[in-house]
């Protein structure tokens, strides 16, 4: 696995907690079995707690008899995440979603706002103000969208894969999921495994999922689930057995 040219993030505490529970579902644990997932990657148990009471200060945990969960920010994260192994689509008819800037002054947490909830809808800059992405998703919109957007529905007079391949870096996304599978078959321990296994699923998150006619032919996309989603098995097997029996804290 070369670490240096996916630059892969080294693991902490904060992160093999927060990796666990959005890998677990409920992503609720008690406090011994977290422990001992740090453990297993050498991180002494004081560091493990450490992390937990900064992550309850800091918002992002919840604590209640011993046990730890996710809070509403990371529960809306989890299911990001979810939906970027199993999107849920449909038949692509030629059609394109646009949404253009129709307020006038925002404040800048608006601006942001509205930038995070335009990636997380999937949809791609066309220029200032003016967003789109091909109509084959199927999600909700959340209200930062609808409140500051004008949303049509459109189709391009030129080739629609051309203005997909200006949109979004399509050679690099495949380039890094083909290094990451490659690193999934060149995991060895269970520090590699779960290190890979999130950077997958950060990868996942940017996946455009474009209709297949705007895909190119050798496109990973399915591939990286496939094999995640066996892998995400084998490191739950593998937890499951490490963590059990455990005492609830």
């Amino acid at each position: 696995m070369n670490d240096d040219s996916l630059a892969l993030r080294p693991l902490t505490a904060r992160s093999i907690v927060l990796s666990t529970l959005l890998g677990h579902h409920p992503p609720r644990m008690p406090a011994r079995a977290l422990v001992r997932v740090g453990e297993l990657f050498d991180i002494a148990e004081g560091t493990v707690r450490v992390a937990l009471s900064r992550m309850v200060a800091a918002g992002d945990l919840r604590q209640s008899d011993g046990s730890y969960e996710l809070t509403a920010r990371l529960l809306a994260r989890q299911a990001r995440q979810d939906e970027s192994r199993t999107p849920r689509t449909r038949t692509w008819s030629g059609d394109w979603e646009i949404a253009v800037v129709s307020v006038e002054r925002r404040p800048a947490a608006e601006r942001t706002a509205l930038r995070q909830a335009m990636a997380a809808l999937r949809l791609a800059e066309l220029r200032e103000g003016t967003w789109l992405r091909p109509g084959n998703l199927e999600r909700p919109r959340p209200a930062v969208a609808t409140g500051q957007c004008t949303w049509l529905t459109g189709t391009p007079d030129g080739d629609p894969a051309a203005l997909a391949r200006t949109l979004w870096d399509l050679p690099g996304w495949s380039a890094r999921a083909r290094a990451l599978l490659g690193a999934l078959d060149g995991a060895a321990t269970p520090a590699q495994r779960f290190t890979v296994s999130a950077a997958v699923l950060r990868h996942l998150l940017t996946d455009p999922l474009l209709p297949d006619p705007l895909l190119p032919g050798d496109w990973p996309g399915a591939e990286l689930r496939c094999r995640y989603d066996a892998f995400e098995a084998e490191l739950r097997d593998l937890l499951r057995q490490y963590v059990t029996p455990h005492r609830t804290d």
